[in-house]
């Protein structure tokens, strides 16, 4: 197996041996969560429920916790994933779908954070109000720049001791001493439901493939998605048909094209 140096190399290495990746997603993206990991070269498993979730995530090769349908049941599964995860070794990574928005979600993303994610992935609204800033984010949606969280995005990474990652235009990763921002995508990507949930799980499956170097998974993982992104909007006429031309984009693309093309840059 070729050495995974680059983003090009860990995404032929996660086809060449493919991940199970343990996903507890929201209802929403549980769909197009699975067929991104599939069309990338992953194997998905959505498996939530308390009663399994944390035997289940010690199987796992990682896992990916979003908390955008929340519920108690789905909160203990996700807690007893994220321990059994942390015991075992594994990466976990922690989308907090607007955390701020009732007690209930602010209470759960402190108890998960509590857990040690080894990646966070959010928009800006939910980095800077996770840092402990305010934000303009209403709902689901961010109101606030991904370059207004990048300060946000590295005091958290240094109090958690995890890998941030900023989503938006232009995408901004650190772990509180390193940074870099990702270009690419398309305007399209915001109009489609779910995708940003879609791309916490593949941060996942390239956790999983390169756990030795878990900033350059996330990198890799964002840069995927950016030059897909780019692919797919090439065709498409509107959203709806940007959907399903972004997985024929995420099964075409090799790894000496995405090494060719990802627009990353130290920040």
């Amino acid at each position: 197996m070729q050495s995974k140096t680059t983003s090009g190399a860990m995404l032929e290495a996660m086809r060449e041996k493919p991940p199970l990746v343990h996903c507890i997603t929201n209802y929403v993206a549980m769909n197009i969560a699975a067929n991104v990991l599939l069309a990338s070269g992953a194997s998905p498993a959505m498996v939530h429920a308390p009663e399994e979730a944390g035997e289940f995530a010690g199987i796992a090769s990682a896992l990916t916790v979003n908390i955008g349908t929340l519920s108690t049941q789905w909160l203990d599964g996700m807690r007893a994933a994220a321990k059994a995860a942390a015991s075992s070794g594994k990466p976990w990574v922690l989308d907090p779908v607007a955390h701020y928005a009732t007690a209930f979600r602010r209470q759960a993303v402190a108890d998960l954070l509590a857990l040690k994610p080894t990646i966070i992935r959010g928009n800006a609204s939910e980095i800077i109000a996770l840092a402990g800033g305010e934000s303009r984010g209403q709902g689901v949606d961010s109101r606030d720049p991904v370059e207004q969280a990048e300060d946000s995005a590295r005091r958290l990474a240094e109090r958690q001791q995890a890998i941030v990652a900023v989503t938006g235009a232009v995408d901004f990763v650190t772990d509180g001493n390193r940074a870099v921002r990702i270009k690419g995508g398309s305007v399209l990507m915001p109009q489609v439901t779910a995708l940003g949930c879609a791309l916490t799980c593949l941060v996942g499956a390239f956790a999983a493939t390169a756990p030795e170097d878990l900033f350059g998974a996330t990198v890799a993982a964002l840069a995927t998605f950016a030059v897909a992104g780019e692919d797919a909007a090439l065709g498409a006429a509107g959203p709806g048909s940007f959907a399903w031309r972004f997985l024929d984009a995420l099964a075409a693309l090799d790894g000496e094209a995405l090494d060719a093309r990802a627009r990353v840059s130290i920040a």
